[in-house]
């Protein structure tokens, strides 16, 4: 049996930082695959801001170990579409339009390379573990299982927290639907229950 992972940096970083509180080691998580799940080779998909020399040099490092590849994009910042709001004037009833400055996001979206690289291992006797919440790789997941693959783990966090009043998840739906019709196949492991192998030690104040 043949074992691959691969990591959605962002989605997973984003989900333990801001659903389980703790900041991700990925030379622990690469050790965890490694020899406590027999993985022959451990895949990173992320984006790098142009600039970032810590973050481009600690996964310049990553590369190097033996079972890593490192698969990473430039990250870009696009301008959300700016919002008109029209407010009436209770005096005079004159309606005066408002734009709304929405901001920027950034993206470096590389999910079509882990999509290629997970059906190009897909095959019998082949197991796949996939770090991420995202509700898009679904349909991945399906044309991995119709090749083949015996097993897939999903990797993430299936909790919710509240915030302003409003249920935050990082989990989709998708996915659990998924889970619960291929319960023979695919399987849910939950970041929470192996946050004290993977977290990273932080240095006290």
């Amino acid at each position: 049996m043949k074992r691959y992972a691969f990591i959605d940096v962002h989605n997973t970083d984003s989900t333990t930082q801001q659903m389980l509180g703790f900041v991700v080691d990925w030379t622990k998580l690469i050790d965890y695959l490694k020899y406590k799940k027999s993985c022959s080779e451990i895949i990173f998909y992320t984006g790098i801001d142009i600039g970032d020399e810590e973050t481009a040099k600690e996964f310049d490092e990553l590369a190097k170990i033996g079972t890593c590849i490192v698969k990473s994009k430039p990250i870009f910042s696009y301008k959300n579409k700016d919002k008109t709001l029209g407010v009436k004037c209770v005096n005079c009833g004159t309606e005066n339009v408002y734009t709304i400055n929405t901001g920027y996001n950034k993206k470096a979206n590389c999910d079509v390379e882990l999509s290629v690289d997970v059906i190009e291992k897909s095959a019998s006797e082949v197991e796949l573990f996939i770090f991420t919440g995202d509700g898009d790789f679904e349909y991945l997941i399906r044309k991995a299982l119709e090749k083949g693959v015996d097993r897939v783990y999903i990797c993430s966090y299936a909790g919710k927290k509240i915030r302003a009043g409003i249920t935050v998840s990082r989990f989709s739906t998708k996915l659990k639907g998924l889970i619960a019709e291929k319960s023979d196949k695919v399987f849910y492991v939950s970041l929470k229950d192996i946050k004290e192998k993977i977290k990273k030690t932080l240095p006290t104040v």
